[in-house]
């Protein structure tokens, strides 16, 4: 079995910090995300670089998978951890075994399974699932030790990874906003496949990939006056880790629309003028979210000036609507007659 420089895979030194590791491992993550990089040498290079923060980024994984050491030659077999040379992780005379079959390793390598199988909740000595408790190493290179061991579970249970939470934007309109109706949200969900381990083999539910990609389409409900930046929590709909432990979905509001400017509960809305309706008035038909309605415009409007209609904006938290404002936009016909023209130089003389 191969050991697996997982600093090299991250790029990074054997010294570096939590956050210059967790910094690698995004950089790295992006480039080789699935959605964005559809090769085959991209997908394995997704998993590589997911085991290495897997025990990289883990205080205690790194404390173990350092204890291998860097004196080894590449190509090598690897050494064993201080204290498990007469261990065989996968049975053989002479040895004491360790079965690791008690949980799936979700697409991790050998070499992870081998090193912490028995910290992903697999059987001990005796067969009996949790691990060991109180398990005395005895004299192993040096001072007696006791090693006691929370189930992986059990300790997944008590800290939930912020790493299952998933953020995603989430763009509405002013039609989407004004309707009392739940939205439908469309994204794409991926996700480890914690029925198989990966590298190709049979799996009806990822393929043999390891990673699970399939779309979600949710309805969701979205709040009076909402304001951009704001986020909306769905509880359960983020990533699923290998105990179907869940987290949490934040969709992040960004009004965008092609006709209106959202501002809270109200609207703004530009109204295109001609020159000549500008300066005498006149009577325009507007479509707004409420129906056809028709403003009448003061003579003497200058483009920019805006006028306040009440309750014809969106809903708002105590009841009743917003305002639509709308806006004056001066606007010139695209062509102009030989009279139209010279109807605009006799006014330009007497200006």
């Amino acid at each position: 079995m191969k050991y697996k420089d997982y600093y090299e895979t991250l790029g990074i030194k054997r010294e570096a910090t939590e956050a210059e590791i967790k910094s690698a491992y995004r950089k790295l993550a992006r480039k080789y995300h699935p959605d964005v990089n559809k090769t085959k040498e991209a997908e394995e290079k997704f998993k590589e670089i997911n085991e290495a923060y897997e025990v990289l980024g883990d205080k205690q994984k790194r404390a173990r998978y350092d204890s291998l050491g860097a004196n080894w030659q590449g190509g090598a077999d690897y050494t064993p951890p201080p204290g498990f040379e007469n261990f065989n992780f996968g049975g053989g005379q002479g040895y004491q075994q360790f079965n690791f079959n008690g949980q799936d390793m979700g697409g991790f390598s050998d070499f992870f399974s081998s090193l912490f199988g028995d910290m992903m909740g697999g059987a001990g000595a005796s067969g009996a699932r949790g691990g060991f408790s109180g398990f005395d190493f005895g004299d192993m290179g040096g001072a007696q030790q006791t090693y006691t061991r929370t189930s992986g579970r059990k300790r997944a249970q008590q800290q939930k990874s912020e790493d299952l939470d998933v953020t995603k934007t989430l763009n509405v309109t002013a039609q989407d906003l004004f309707s009392s109706d739940p939205i439908t949200v469309k994204f794409n969900d991926m996700r480890k496949c914690t029925q198989c381990p990966g590298g190709g083999g049979y799996c009806t539910a990822c393929g043999g990939t390891g990673i699970i990609n399939e779309n979600k389409s949710l309805k969701v409900k979205l709040p009076k006056e909402v304001k951009e930046g704001q986020k909306i929590r769905l509880k359960g709909e983020g990533k699923t880790d290998a105990y179907g432990q869940k987290g949490d979905l934040y969709l992040v509001i960004t009004p965008k629309d092609s006709e209106y400017e959202i501002h809270g509960s109200d609207l703004t809305k530009e109204v295109e003028i001609t020159p000549p309706e500008a300066v005498l008035g006149c009577k325009k038909e507007i479509n707004t979210l409420h129906g056809n309605i028709t403003i009448k415009i003061p003579p003497m409007t200058s483009s920019g000036k805006t006028l306040r209609l009440k309750d014809l904006g969106l809903p708002k938290k105590s009841g009743g609507f917003g305002f639509l404002n709308a806006k004056i936009k001066i606007v010139l016909p695209e062509k102009l007659s030989k009279e139209q023209i010279e109807l605009y130089k006799q006014l330009l003389k007497t200006s």
